[in-house]
This record gives structure tokens, C-alpha cells and sequence, in this order.
């Protein structure tokens, strides 16, 4: 194991100067593994036995207040530690609020709970499990604990409680037959999740037992590893052993947890380019996280780099009630915030389901902005991303309201206009006037959508009355 010997803390300040890049970033290495053979380096054995697992090796590596080392060293018996060299080199050392440090390093934080709302179970798992290790919470899903042990243990993990599981893991348990003979005899289950811990730190032995079991229940649509293996120790899926086995269970999704656009290396591009190419979709699952990920500019840039690499942005999860992570935990207006800059100003593709996964049991319940803004009816106000209110008719019948003078979105209602817009609106000031024929012959220049037919209702028509008939709206 890695044990750093006492010396003046190295500056690498100039391999993390990397913010601005688009990712995926570029390799990064500690100067502390800069010798380290690049067979090694990429040897994800050599990454586990070389992984950081106490606050004595940390204090040698980053800066910390001798109240804080006593407060960590504190910690160290709640809550495994361990982090890759590899994951740990993605570190800016001089930043105490890194993003990356942030979600691998203890923090004295971890022991307040201030609100007194912090649960070891908060999702109530362990009441909706009928066998040890499967929790069956939806009709047709279970999600199977299949190791207590992770590549990288995340502060702000909802399963801590698993983690401290010691030993049993490696071979096949009288656990891990029920847990299949569970899902064998309740044909109402279409998917299964395979999760942990994390299922790719297990033994292929181990992990082939669930795969092949699995895949032979003709049921079971859907196999979802849960994974953060592709972020925090890609080397483990340069074994093209690892990716056969993956690939032959056929149903296998993958699902990982990309929290950060400089998660999202060259080296985490290439695993995840590995498990395309064998057949199985990546599906992203973010954890909203305080200092992390909690604002527009790093949201919006982790999930364009996601789409670069094919990985689905799937669900952005607020972060659960768990004993230890309540600074990780922001307001839900923060999420909501957040999405409304994400839908309309990005490809649809991109943008992930934000929800609160629901003390007891509840499940996942999403999130968004309120896009309906008014109804009656005959139809409803909608509001796009740029502000604009737009009047639609869902059904094909007659109008059975009463006009009645109004303005604004009861205007709306009456169908008086069709939107009302914005000032300054930039779409609308794009486009531009085409000639179109006229119903008395000839050309004349009027706003059309393009294809000499459909006329436009200007601007200026739509704000300040026409109801599209070509005459003005009573009604304002």
C-alpha cells in the first residue's frame, strides 16, 4: 500500500490550471506518482493497492488546520476512505473547496448535523427488503447489494451504512442465491439493479454468478449495473475480460455517476467508449451537491461533456438526508434554478430528470419548473424557456367561453391573442421578412415562415392584439 513519506507538500497547481478546457480534460498525474511506469499507472490493481485509506497519508498530500486532522482522524472509524491515485491526481491541492476534493476527502463537516435530520437509512431500504441485500420498493424493479466495497468511497453516499460491512463479499453467500431465487419467483420483475458498494469491485467470479443467473430469467428485461468505476478507477475496465463478461449478459445497462465536468477524462472517455462498442447503453445519474455541481455554468458544462463521450444524462438526484452529508445539501429552489436554465437552452437529450428520491420509501418523485401556467376549458397557457405565453387548444372543438373584456393571460384564455412575448425576444428579432403572393395577385413583403404560404403574425401585431385573423383583438 501507498504510504508517502514526510515531505513539503508538492505544488500541482499547474496540472489542475486545466478549468477552461472543454471536457474531456486533459491526463492529470500527482507529482508524488510522477515516476510511476504508465503499465503500473494503468494497472487498476496497482491503483487499489496504492489508494489513499487514512487521514496519515492525506495529511502528507493536502493542507489541513491541526483542528481539522483531529476532527477527520475523528471520522475514520464511521465511514471507510479510499481513493485512487488516478482519481485523487484530479485534486487541485491548493484548493481546500475543490469539487473533486470535496467529494473524496473527509471534511470536519461530516460530524454536524444541525438540523438533526440525517438518517443512516433515509430511503428506508432495509424495510423493503424481503431477502438480505435486495430491496424491492417499485412493482416491476429490485435493486440487489451486491458488495459493501467501492473504488472510491463517496462522502455524501446514501448506502455508508453498507460500506462498513466487513469481509463475506468475495465468494457466492446463501444471501446472494436468495436474492436470485427472489427475483426467479416474482415474474412482475422486468429490471434489475445490480449495485453495491459498487458491483465492478467485485471478483469476476462473483459478479459472473449474477450476470449469467440473471440473464437466464426470461423476465428479467433489463440488467442496470450501477457503477462509479468508469469515473473514479477507469483502469478497471481496460480488462477486455470485464467488458466480455458485461457484454454477454446482453440485457446490461450501465448506470454511473458523473458529478463534475473534470471527471470526465481521457481516460474515463475510453472505458466508457469501450462499453458502447460492446453493446450496452450509459445512462448518468448526478448527485446535486453543494460546492460541487450547484450552479448553471458546471451543470450545464457536465452534461454537454456527457453527450460528447454518448453518455446519457438520466437523473440529477437531490442529495439524500444521510448521517454526514447535510453540507452537501442545497435548497430544491437551487435544483429547480438549475433546470430552469437547462431545458430550451440545451440539446433535450442532455437534460436529466431532477428528483428527491422520498424519505420512507417513497421513491423518486421529479422536479421541475411550472411550464402550465394557466387553463380554462378550452385551453391551456403554457410558458416556453424564454418567458413566452403561449395559448394552446388541445382539443378540436368549439370555443364555449363567453368573451368577456380582460387582458394578459385571462386574454389568453379568451383567445383574444395566441402568445404574448417578451420585449427584445431574440428569436423573434431573427427573423426575417420573406416575399409571399398576396390573395389579390402579386408580391408583397410580409413576415412568413419561409415557405411562401403561412403567414407570421408580427411582433408587434401579437403584443398589441391581433388574434391572427388579421384583425386586432379587442381585447388586450
Amino acid at each position: 500500500m501507498f504510504e508517502p513519506e514526510a515531505r513539503p507538500l508538492a505544488d500541482n497547481s499547474a496540472i489542475c490550471g486545466f478549468e477552461d478546457e472543454e471536457p474531456p480534460s486533459s491526463p492529470q498525474r500527482h507529482p508524488v506518482w510522477e515516476n510511476v511506469p504508465d503499465a503500473q499507472w494503468d494497472d487498476w490493481r496497482w491503483q487499489t493497492q496504492n489508494s489513499i485509506r487514512s487521514v496519515r497519508q492525506l495529511r502528507t498530500l493536502l493542507r489541513f488546520s491541526p483542528a481539522a486532522l483531529e476532527a477527520i482522524g475523528r471520522l475514520e472509524g464511521d465511514y471507510k476512505l479510499a481513493i485512487p491515485p488516478y482519481y485523487f491526481s484530479l485534486i487541485d491541492t491548493e484548493n481546500p473547496a475543490d469539487p473533486i476534493r470535496l467529494q473524496a476527502v473527509p471534511s470536519p463537516l461530516e460530524a454536524e448535523n444541525p438540523s438533526g435530520y440525517e438518517l443512516d437509512d433515509p430511503l428506508e431500504e432495509a424495510k423493503d427488503s424481503p431477502v438480505p441485500g435486495l430491496t424491492h420498493r417499485y412493482p416491476d424493479r429490485v435493486l440487489l447489494i451486491t458488495t459493501p466495497n467501492c473504488s472510491m468511497y463517496c462522502r455524501y453516499c446514501t448506502r455508508k451504512r453498507a460500506t462498513l460491512t466487513r469481509g463475506g463479499w468475495e465468494g457466492v453467500s446463501a444471501d446472494d442465491e436468495r436474492m436470485i431465487e427472489y427475483v426467479r419467483d416474482h415474474r412482475e420483475i422486468r429490471d434489475v439493479i445490480v449495485s453495491g458498494g459498487d458491483p465492478l469491485t467485485l471478483p469476476i467470479g462473483k459478479l459472473r454468478f449474477y450476470l449469467e443467473n440473471l440473464k437466464a430469467i426470461d423476465h428479467v428485461d433489463v440488467i442496470r449495473i450501477g457503477t462509479r468505476v468508469p469515473v473514479t478507477l477507469p483502469q478497471r475496465l481496460y480488462d477486455p475480460e470485464l467488458i466480455d463478461l458485461l457484454s454477454s449478459a446482453e440485457k446490461v445497462y450501465i448506470q454511473t455517476h458523473f458529478n463534475h465536468p473534470r471527471e470526465i477524462t481521457p481516460e474515463a472517455a475510453r472505458v466508457c467508449k469501450s462499453l458502447l462498442r460492446a453493446g450496452m447503453p450509459i445512462n448518468n445519474h448526478s448527485v446535486l451537491l453543494k460546492g460541487v455541481n450547484d450552479d448553471l455554468g458546471t451543470m450545464r458544462s457536465l452534461l454537454r461533456g456527457l453527450l460528447r463521450i454518448k453518455v446519457r444524462p438520466y437523473y440529477l438526484f437531490h442529495c439524500d438526508p444521510v448521517t454526514g452529508a447535510g453540507h452537501f445539501r442545497t435548497s430544491v429552489w437551487k435544483g429547480l434554478e438549475i433546470m430552469e436554465g437547462l431545458r430550451g437552452h440545451m440539446s433535450g437529450i442532455g437534460i436529466p430528470t431532477y428528483v428527491v428520491d422520498s424519505p420512507h420509501g417513497g421513491g423518486k418523485i421529479p422536479l421541475m419548473p411550472n411550464y402550465l401556467v394557466s387553463m380554462s376549458d378550452d385551453a391551456v397557457i403554457l410558458r416556453n424557456y424564454e418567458g413566452m405565453l403561449i395559448r394552446y387548444q388541445a382539443e378540436d372543438k368549439p370555443g364555449t367561453i363567453n368573451p368577456t373584456a380582460t387582458r394578459g393571460v385571462s386574454g389568453l384564455l379568451q383567445g383574444d391573442k395566441t402568445a404574448l412575448i417578451p420585449e427584445g425576444n431574440e428569436r423573434m428579432a431573427r427573423r426575417k421578412p420573406h416575399v409571399a403572393t398576396t390573395d389579390c395577385g402579386g408580391d408583397t413583403e410580409v413576415p412568413t415562415d419561409g415557405d411562401g404560404q403561412r403567414r407570421i403574425i408580427p411582433l408587434s401585431l401579437l403584443n398589441s392584439g391581433s388574434n391572427g385573423s388579421g384583425q386586432a383583438a379587442s381585447n388586450g
